[in-house]
């Protein structure tokens, strides 16, 4: 299975692009040649410690490396990498300043800002002296519920400068959601702000942040400015401070930066926890640090002079890797609010404005926009992005269209995809190689990724599962409170032992990309053939009157049945002409098993707070169980329009 050819690097692009460089250094060091990507992932993986050791090297880590690079346990899960390194995440994220910006910053159309490397290493510097007088130490919990600004950045590196655990969500969490991930984790100081702008409006926060500061009861609640009321929510809150105030007796001075083992903790990122209580990953400093650079530098090609833009918010691992291309000496370009206001091309103005060469959005973002009929390529001028990236669900062949006939033609578009568990990408964009419609085009190098079938035997030109079937540093650590680490085993590795299941339906296609088809646990099964998800709504949402679509499986009569709800265009009514076309399309694009039994109509699709549609909440809905943590959807009241509805009855 394999798309349409869309874009081809050229050979000049291809030349000064790092991974070339890095190419060329491990060859040297090899005494071979890479004649190709294929060539370089394999090294890549049967040779690890060179790998490592060459990304730590290329990527200029700041710290002791240790003479040992991989020390190889009797499992995937008992391989250590760099076990005598020494760093700093921080130290490693302001090493490279510039004469330029290091932050530029826009909150919709009310606050725009530039903030240099100068001032932002001063803030940083500030921060670590206040947080350390409170008695933080490496190890401290360290949480914020913040939008997607500059401060929310300081304070993470102060966090990890001392060797102290960051985790963040975004403001328009409720309190039981914070409470359901921040309640397991003690943080001794709670870091939140005043307010948040989205759509136009000031969405004050206080009545929240009082029953949650009181729950946690953390030792200081430091409230940063946004909509100019710090002082007064500060007052409202449990040991409560504004950010001036709690900055105030100090000057900034050099940052004491805490080396401490390559394992050491630096986030603890959460499930999205629908179904559930979030589980709590812990990640690495060094982990991190390493997969992020091979990322941004190798396979984006991030350096000195680049603008990196991600649309994400603080409570999604975008952000987490969005920063740590200040490591690389690039510029941050961030966004906080809605995408489309004060006007349904503010992301475009954004890019062409401040140049960006990096552009990085979800699969919705780019679908919605296809759907406006919005037409960049003809009304901005976006000559400076080379890199345009989607992730978040898998993104339809109509949208990479889309991107080269109404964004931009010569781009490198890299649909990626990783996940939360991993902080990072498995499959991700290669720059040697060319974009086919509908593919991701390749594995992360390190990354030994391949698809499985239910016997766990490699599978080419069908689906299966997606696993990695070797160690890489951006393994968790941990789940926070799994002393035995039961929950982390049966997270990843019980289908297949001693082999990372992510969880993931893929395959392979005949250019050596991926296709992603959905998450295996919203895999239908009808007479026992595994359909993805995404297969369907690549087809239903293509139909102009239906904006966005769900499906799942209901067990019925001794099997499953695929039951798809619509959320329909306005206007359009869903008659019985309209659910015969859907399923025909269905059925001419996809196969008949893919036709659903039921196509129904809902108001909304429910979503989590960064934007990923959630079928396993609809079937607990479907099947009468209680979703348990409503508090992880951007819009729990979507679910009410499943719940008991006749058509399912018969």
């Amino acid at each position: 299975m394999g798309g349409k050819l869309l874009w081809t690097p050229g050979k000049e692009r291809v030349a000064r692009h790092p991974m070339t460089a890095f190419a060329v250094m491990a060859g040297e060091r090899e005494g071979s040649e890479f004649a190709d990507y294929e060539a370089l992932h394999q090294w890549s993986v049967d040779n690890r410690p060179a790998f490592w050791e060459a990304v730590w090297d290329f990527c200029g880590v700041v710290g002791d490396r240790g003479d040992t690079i991989l020390a190889e346990g009797d499992s995937m899960r008992q391989d250590r990498f760099f076990p005598d390194a020494r760093l700093n995440f921080a130290e490693n994220l302001l090493a490279r300043p510039s004469d330029g910006d290091a932050i530029v910053f826009r909150g919709e159309d009310k606050v725009q800002r530039r903030v240099s490397w100068g001032e932002l290493t001063d803030l940083v510097s500030r921060l670590a002296q206040a947080f350390r007088a409170e008695g933080v130490v490496a190890g401290d919990r360290i949480a914020a519920m913040m939008p997607n600004m500059p401060e929310t950045i300081a304070a993470m590196l102060a966090c990890a400068s001392i060797g102290a655990v960051w985790s963040s969500c975004s403001p328009d969490f409720g309190e039981r959601g914070v409470l359901d991930r921040f309640g397991q984790i003690e943080p001794k100081l709670f870091v939140t702000v005043d307010g948040y702008y989205y759509a136009g409006k000031g969405i004050e926060i206080a009545d929240k942040l009082g029953p949650i500061t009181a729950e946690l009861r953390p030792l200081r609640t430091i409230v940063v400015p946004y909509l100019g009321q710090a002082e007064a929510v500060a007052s409202k809150v449990t040991n409560g401070v504004a950010l001036g105030a709690f900055l105030a007796p100090f000057a900034p001075a050099t940052i004491a930066f805490e080396r401490l083992p390559f394992a050491h903790p630096l986030y603890i990122l959460f499930s999205s926890g629908t179904t559930g209580i979030p589980k709590c990953v812990v990640h690495s400093a060094g982990g991190t640090l390493l997969q992020h650079l091979k990322e941004h530098r190798l396979h984006c090609g991030a350096g000195p002079g680049s603008r990196v833009f991600y649309f994400t918010t603080c409570g999604w691992m975008m952000w987490n890797w969005l920063v740590s291309a200040l490591a690389t000496g690039a510029t941050l370009l961030l966004y906080d609010g809605s995408p489309f206001h004060p006007g349904p091309n503010v992301i475009f103005d954004y890019m062409a404005e401040e140049k960006a060469t990096f552009f990085g959005t979800s699969a919705k973002f780019i679908d919605t926009a296809r759907k406006e009929g919005l037409t960049p390529i003809d009304t901005h001028d976006l000559s400076a992005v080379e890199m345009l990236a989607s992730t978040g669900s898998p993104l339809s062949p109509e949208s990479f269209d889309y991107v080269y006939a109404g964004i931009k033609a010569d781009v490198h578009l890299a649909s990626v995809s990783g996940g939360t568990d991993i902080v990072s990408c498995f499959v991700l964009g290669v720059p040697w190689r060319p974009v086919y419609e509908g593919e991701i085009q390749g594995p992360g190098l390190g990354m030994a990724v391949d698809v499985w079938d239910a016997a766990g035997q490699p599978v080419r030109g069908e689906k299966g599962d997606l696993v990695c079937t070797k160690a890489f540093p951006a393994m968790p650590v941990c789940f926070w409170n799994d002393p035995t680490g039961e929950r982390y085993q049966n997270a990843y590795f019980d289908q297949f032992p001693g082999v990372w299941c992510h969880g993931d339906f893929a395959e392979w296609t005949e250019h050596g990309g991926i296709i992603i088809h959905g998450r295996s646990d919203a895999t239908l099964n009808p007479q026992g053939v595994r359909i993805g998800t995404a297969e369907i709504y690549n087809i239903v949402e293509q139909m102009d009157e239906v904006q966005e679509a769900i499906c799942i499986g209901q067990p019925w009569d001794g099997d499953v049945r695929v039951v798809l709800f619509v959320r329909l265009a306005d206007g359009v009514v869903l008659t019985e002409e309209l659910t015969q076309r859907i399923k025909s399309g269905i059925r001419a694009g996809a196969s008949p098993r893919h036709v659903p039994a039921k196509v129904l109509e809902v108001s909304d699709i429910p979503r989590t707070k960064s934007g990923k549609i959630v079928e396993l909440a609809v079937r607990e809905v479907v099947e009468g169980r209680e979703v348990k943590n409503k508090e992880a959807l951007a819009n729990p009241e979507a679910l009410d329009d499943f719940a008991g509805r006749e058509e399912l009855a018969s």
